[in-house]
């Protein structure tokens, strides 16, 4: 067993210093990147080890460029998976950046449906509804400020909200 070891040893280094260069080459027209192809050949004589127990003298080249033929189809494989991954990815980018502008102008068009309406509302409840919505103050913040009771705040906000959210879903 061990005779038969140190033969197929001594085969596939005798295979490597025969072939190495013609199996360059072959990967690397197929291929056409250097540094891939020195990868694959390292890949098929790693391969071709693995294998040799099986390997006979006068059969060992057909089965090195066999290897050799396997791994480009797989190489060529996984690459054209990258791609539609890729191209995948970037498809699904430019149809979010679509969508995100699409909706960024329904925001806007119904930003300013809301100011329209809000201009129509009387001068005391447009004052207190711009208070509440735009600048971001309560309740109490607003009835101190115009001197008002803050139930007369709140009614007041009660009554333009609803005006308002009418409005919009005639909009909508």
């Amino acid at each position: 067993m061990k005779d038969l070891t140190n033969t197929s040893n001594e085969l596939v280094v005798q295979i490597f210093a025969d072939y190495h260069q013609s199996v360059f080459f072959y990967i690397y027209k197929k291929i056409g990147e250097k540094e891939d192809a020195e990868d694959l050949v390292q890949d098929a004589y790693l391969r071709l080890l693995e294998y040799r127990t099986m390997l006979r003298p006068d059969t060992v080249k057909y089965f090195l460029f066999t290897i050799v033929r396997n791994l480009v189809s797989d190489y060529f494989r996984h690459l054209y998976r990258k791609q539609e991954a890729s191209v995948y990815l970037e498809e699904c980018g430019q149809a979010q950046q679509a969508v995100a502008a699409d909706t960024r102008a329904v925001v806007r068009d119904l930003q300013k449906q809301e100011l329209m309406r809000v201009k129509c509302l009387p001068c005391q409840r447009r004052k207190i509804y711009v208070m509440n919505r735009f600048e971001g103050k309560t309740s109490a913040d607003i009835a101190t400020e115009l001197n008002l009771s803050q139930r007369t705040v709140e009614n007041h906000l009660f009554i333009s909200r609803k005006e308002v959210r009418n409005y919009m879903k005639q909009c909508i």
